[in-house]
C-alpha cells in the first residue's frame, strides 16, 4: 500500500473526527451542564427526603437506605438523559437491557436476603419491637439486642444471643411484654377437698396482694377451675409493672413462699397426688378383700399328718 495513500486516510479519518467532535460540543456541553445540575439536584432531594423520612420513620440505617436508593435513582435518571443528550441511545438501551437481566438473575439468586431485607424494611416502618424490648419470638424468649435490615438479634435469659432473620420475624407471631408496660403472673395451685373454699379465697389474695413490684389498678384475681384428681384447683392472677424476666420470678416467688407460709399458719392443705389402686375385674375391690377371697394353700404340716 502506497504511504501517501495511507497518510491521507488517516488526515481524513481524522478531520471528520474533529469535525464531529466539534458538532457535539453544543450537546458536549449541554450534557455537562445536566450532570453538574442533576447532581446537585440529587443531593438536595436526597437530603430533604433523609430530614422528612426522619420524622416519619425515625430509624437512621432505614433513612439512610431510602435516601441512598433515591439518590442512586436519580442519579441514574441523571446520566440516562445527559448519554440521551450525546446522542448515545444505542448505549442507552444497552445499558437499560443489561440492568434488566441482571437485577432479574440477582432476585433469583439472592431471594432469601432479599426476603430477609424487605422484611427489615417493614419492621423499621411498623415497629412492633424496639430494642430492649422483652419478646418471645418462636421458641426465643429475651431482651432485643439489635434490629438490622437482615435480622434482628435477642439476648436470651440463658446469656445466648440468638440471630433470628427478619423474615422468620415479620411471620411469626411476636409476643411483646414491654409493649402494654405490666406483664401477668398465673400460679395454679390445689387445695384439699375438705377446706372451706370462700375462706381460702380470702387468705390467699390477702398473703399476695401487698407483694412489691404489682401494678395498682389491676386486682389480684382467684378463680376455682377444677375438680382435680385429689384436689379442688383454683388459678390465682397477679399483675406486675416490669416486664423484666427477673422480676417476673422474683415476684412469682414471693408469690408462691407467702401463700404456704398463709397456708400453714391457717391450717389450709395443699394435699399430695393420691391414688386409688383397684384390684378387681370389675372395679371396686380393694387388696385385702383380694386376699381373703383367695383359697389358702394348705401348710406342711397339715400335708405331713395327711
Amino acid at each position: 500500500m502506497d504511504i501517501n495513500h495511507a497518510y491521507q486516510l488517516i488526515v481524513d479519518k481524522l478531520s471528520l473526527w474533529a469535525k464531529e467532535f466539534i458538532k457535539l460540543l453544543p450537546n458536549i456541553a449541554l450534557a455537562a451542564i445536566i450532570l453538574v445540575f442533576g447532581f446537585f439536584l440529587a443531593k438536595s432531594i436526597r437530603n430533604g427526603l433523609k430530614r422528612l423520612m426522619g420524622r416519619v420513620i425515625k430509624n437512621e440505617t432505614l433513612d439512610n437506605l431510602f435516601s441512598s436508593l433515591i439518590y442512586i435513582f436519580l442519579i441514574g435518571i441523571v446520566i440516562f438523559i445527559a448519554l440521551s443528550v450525546l446522542q448515545l441511545d444505542k448505549a442507552v438501551t444497552s445499558l437499560l437491557a443489561g440492568a434488566g437481566i441482571l437485577g432479574l438473575a440477582l432476585a433469583f439468586a439472592f431471594q432469601d436476603i432479599a426476603a430477609n431485607f424487605i422484611s427489615g424494611i417493614f419492621l423499621s416502618v411498623r415497629r412492633p419491637l424496639h430494642v430492649g424490648d422483652i419478646v418471645k419470638i418462636k421458641d426465643y424468649m429475651g431482651k432485643v439486642e439489635e434490629i438490622n435490615l437482615r435480622d434482628t438479634v435477642i439476648r436470651t435469659y440463658q446469656g445466648q444471643m440468638v440471630i433470628i432473620p427478619n423474615k422468620d420475624v415479620f411471620q411469626s407471631p411476636i409476643e411483646n411484654y414491654t409493649l402494654l408496660g405490666k406483664r401477668r403472673i398465673d400460679l395454679k395451685i390445689g387445695i384439699s377437698y375438705g377446706e372451706d373454699l370462700e375462706r381460702v379465697r380470702d387468705i390467699t389474695i390477702e398473703a399476695v396482694k401487698d407483694i412489691p413490684g404489682l401494678t395498682t389498678d389491676d386486682e389480684v384475681t382467684m378463680f376455682y377451675t377444677e375438680f382435680g384428681d385429689s384436689s379442688i384447683n383454683y388459678v390465682i392472677r397477679l399483675w406486675i409493672s416490669i416486664a423484666e424476666q427477673v422480676n417476673f420470678l422474683e415476684v412469682q416467688s414471693q408469690a408462691i413462699i407467702l401463700i404456704k407460709k398463709a397456708y400453714d399458719e391457717n391450717s389450709i392443705m395443699i394435699p399430695f397426688p393420691i391414688r386409688t389402686l383397684d384390684f378387681g375385674i370389675k372395679g371396686g375391690v380393694g387388696l385385702n378383700e383380694v386376699i381373703e377371697s383367695r383359697p389358702q394353700p394348705k401348710t406342711i404340716s397339715k400335708l405331713n399328718m395327711e
